[in-house]
């Protein structure tokens, strides 16, 4: 292997320039002024975590996990999600706190890909989490948050398909009673997106046409409220029911905030199964194909901590709306320059101080007296003020 050139960085990271610093900073600004005045406070953990709790319990495959030692040979991760290092703080720092407790998030997060994906090893998260409320009206709550969180990173057009985990658990239990490996097949080809796959799955099964077609009407359930009905015919048992019960009622409360117009019922999408227990989420914006929020109800998180409560919250994906989402317009800001000579120092830094208390960009330039002025590009600043 030979030896990285001087200005070379490893793959999978990115430095930031101003304009793109500047932007981030503003998303991230404005998302938790939103957040903030729903409520949530905002939480800072730290970088490294040990690998034996908060890596463990992240929903990050463990491959995918940046691992480390420390000098007494302890295995640490880089953080690769927020969720976890806050349960952690809430089962412990926050454990006398009282329930619910709304808290929030911006962070640089770590996950290891192959390097010919082309995915980004560090990025940024900006989100929340509500702890000690099951019912519809929290699930509904953090819905109507990401709603409003992505109109305030700048996301103008983007639709949230929302599912139940509980829901397919149920079907599949109905249909495939017992044959787990079967049913987290079938999973996967949902939680992949790969319903040509999944078809072919089932096809492939040793069950009747009628349950085959049972599976299969999952993929048609996708769309406004009347799914809910759809998906009572199609899903009979008892979890099921409830699940879909219980999307229904979080429907309503998200149509008594005026957003569901922003929302879709998919019952095809899952998210990460091993880790999400109920309602789960994804928010698309029309220019990417990919999520630029995700989120849903984990249940069973805080018990890995010693302190079983539920939860629900999101993320944003806050590089995939920078770089991939036009909504937010940065102008740039430019700099007064005040020129002076050494004679005119003392004024010419006073007038530097007050335009700085009055909150504007100063950059100083100490001019020799003889030649009068140095030349300076102009645009680069708002306007120029010289001091003798």
């Amino acid at each position: 292997m030979s030896k990285p050139k001087g200005f070379e960085k490893p793959v999978g990271v990115r430095d930031y320039v101003p304009y793109a610093v500047d932007k981030l900073r503003a998303i991230e600004r404005n998302v938790l002024d939103c957040m903030s005045r729903w409520g949530y406070r905002q939480i800072m953990t730290p970088t490294l975590e040990f690998y034996e709790t908060v890596g463990v319990a992240s929903s990050t495959s463990d491959q995918k996990l940046f691992k480390l030692l420390n000098h007494r040979g302890t295995t640490l991760v880089l953080r690769s999600d927020m969720t976890a290092p806050i349960a952690r703080v809430v089962s412990s720092l926050l454990k006398e706190e009282p329930l619910p407790i709304r808290l929030s998030y911006h962070a640089n997060v770590f996950r290891a890909f192959e390097e010919e994906a082309g995915r980004e090893a560090e990025f940024f998260q900006t989100g929340v989490e509500l702890v000690g409320d099951d019912s519809p009206e929290a699930d509904a709550e953090v819905v109507a948050l990401a709603i409003a969180s992505l109109k305030a990173a700048g996301v103008t057009s983007f639709k949230i398909a929302m599912g139940h985990v509980g829901f397919l658990n149920g079907l599949f239990e109905e249909v495939l009673p017992g044959r787990g490996g079967d049913q987290q097949a079938l999973k996967k080809h949902l939680l992949d997106r790969d319903h040509v796959g999944f078809r072919k799955a089932i096809s492939e099964l040793s069950i009747s046409a009628g349950q085959r077609e049972e599976l299969e009407g999952i993929l048609r359930l996708r769309g406004d409220k009347e799914i809910c009905d759809q998906a009572s015919v199609l899903g009979r048992h008892p979890q099921a029911q409830a699940s879909i019960d219980h999307l229904c009622k979080v429907w309503e409360v998200l149509e008594a905030y005026g957003v569901s117009e922003h929302v879709l019922i998919d019952l095809t999408m899952i998210g990460d199964f091993s880790y999400y227990t109920g309602m789960t989420f994804e928010g698309y914006a029309s220019e990417l194909g990919f999520p630029v929020c995700s989120g849903g109800r984990y249940d069973n998180l805080l018990r890995q901590f010693g302190r079983d409560v539920p939860a629900t919250g999101f993320a944003l994906k806050t590089n995939r709306i920078l770089d991939g989402v036009k909504g937010m317009a940065q102008e740039e800001q430019l700099p007064v320059l005040i020129r002076y000579t050494a004679a005119g120092r003392k004024e010419g830094l006073a007038r530097a101080a007050v335009l700085r208390a009055q909150g504007r960009a100063v950059v100083t330039l100490l001019i020799e007296e003889e030649s009068g002025s140095r030349q300076e590009p102009e645009e680069r600043y708002e306007k120029i003020e010289t001091f003798h």
